[in-house]
């Protein structure tokens, strides 16, 4: 197997798995990615799933890849978080939420954390382009802020009380004005939870 061929084919994917490889080119070898991956010709992201290292330099690959690797599932939590500017923490940790079961993965850009959600609760996040040579005009899928606030609250019960909430830091400028509340609402009643509404409340108070 020539591997310019199999660049050429495999890199406007951006990330592709050995199930799209044997769809390309039947008679495909496995061996040839093992060979490859030894000499640094392509990073393996997780079982059955792979890249080109100079995908490395791209700072918006994680996003693209962290949709790919495990799905169906959306950035949220944490890195959603930081990337709507709501804390002041930079989150090195892609941290998503998936309807499969908790896993997390390792390699070359990082840790990839995903969190179990029912697939009731998998809405509210959107697709944003990816405005660059590399990645081909693909999207990533992320929450909306109100939804991955939602998401982080919803996993971690035991944020409950005002001191708490002080403790996440949570910008004070989003929240009192950016923070779409009609839209927070919508979602909070159709996730239906008494006990994350109770939370919320509080948590919006330290803001009114």
């Amino acid at each position: 197997m020539n591997f310019l061929t199999f660049k050429e084919t495999l890199a406007p994917l951006v990330c592709f798995s050995i199930h799209q490889v044997c769809n390309y080119f039947p008679e495909f070898e496995k061996t040839n990615l093992t060979r490859w991956k030894k000499s640094g010709l392509v990073v393996r992201l997780r079982q059955g799933w792979y890249s080109f290292p100079e995908y490395k330099k791209d700072v918006n690959f994680i996003r693209l890849a962290a949709n790919k690797i495990y799905k169906p599932s959306y950035i949220s939590l944490q890195y959603a978080l930081a990337f709507y500017g709501m804390i002041p923490e930079s989150v090195v940790q892609m941290t998503c939420v998936s309807s499969l079961k908790t896993a997390s993965f390792e390699n070359d850009w990082g840790q990839f954390s995903y969190q179990n959600l029912k697939p009731s609760l998998m809405f509210g996040y959107e697709q944003k382009k990816i405005e660059n040579t590399l990645s081909n005009g693909q999207t990533f899928s992320i929450a909306l802020p109100e939804k991955a606030l939602l998401d982080f609250l919803y996993l971690n019960p035991y944020y409950k009380t005002c001191e708490d909430f002080e403790a996440l830091r949570l910008d004070d400028d989003f929240m009192r004005e950016e923070l779409n509340r009609d839209i927070l609402n919508q979602f909070l009643k159709k996730i239906d939870s008494k006990a994350l509404e109770g939370r919320v409340k509080k948590l919006l108070e330290l803001y009114d």
